[in-house]
């Protein structure tokens, strides 16, 4: 486990601020929540891959929250608690090779894309299970669980392309930065 000093700290409401800010410049906007951003991810993912599982969670679901207050949909707090800290917070699961991808200086893009892969699954499959709960009626004759998994791959799957791209090319300047 990695000590938790200031410069994380900072490091870690930098990149929260900045995946607000950029959450905010939508190129895509779903009718029922969820959108295809520029890059708001982006600076979480970063964050975890360069600190780790542990605080990467915690700036993730700290995101989430704040995204919650800032204007997030509420239909019941569960839901509010699944679609904001918890689905954000698996977005620090991109810290899960941050040990071994930080030792390569860039060369392992096999395990950035499958960190970006799983944060952004795990995100996915909380807004699958919230679609399928909550919001089962907009399926209609369909299948709720098809629905779901189709409207929330219509966002999150641009979101992925977009963040494994950009995460692949700015890995090995970044990873030069001291921590």
């Amino acid at each position: 486990m990695k000590k938790w000093s200031t410069k994380m700290l900072v490091e870690a409401g930098i990149m929260i601020a900045l995946s607000v800010l950029l959450s905010r410049i939508k190129v895509y906007e779903a009718p029922q929540g969820g959108s295809v951003t520029a890059g708001s991810m982006i600076p979480i993912l970063l964050f975890a891959m360069r600190w780790g599982l542990g605080p990467g969670i915690t700036a993730g679901a700290t995101f989430g929250l704040i995204k919650l207050i800032l204007g997030g949909w509420i239909f019941s707090p569960t839901q509010a608690i699944l679609e904001y800290p918890i689905a954000f917070g698996f977005l620090g699961l991109a810290g899960i090779f941050s040990n071994s991808i930080e030792n390569t200086k860039g060369g392992n893009y096999f395990k950035i894309v499958l960190s970006i892969f799983l944060a952004i699954a795990g995100r996915f499959i909380c807004h699958l299970l919230a679609g399928v709960i909550f919001f089962s009626e907009y399926a209609g004759t369909q299948n709720p669980w098809i629905y779901s998994f189709i409207y929330q791959s219509s966002y999150l799957v641009p979101e992925f392309i977009v963040s494994a791209i950009i995460l692949s090319f700015i890995w090995k300047p970044i990873s030069r930065i001291e921590k």
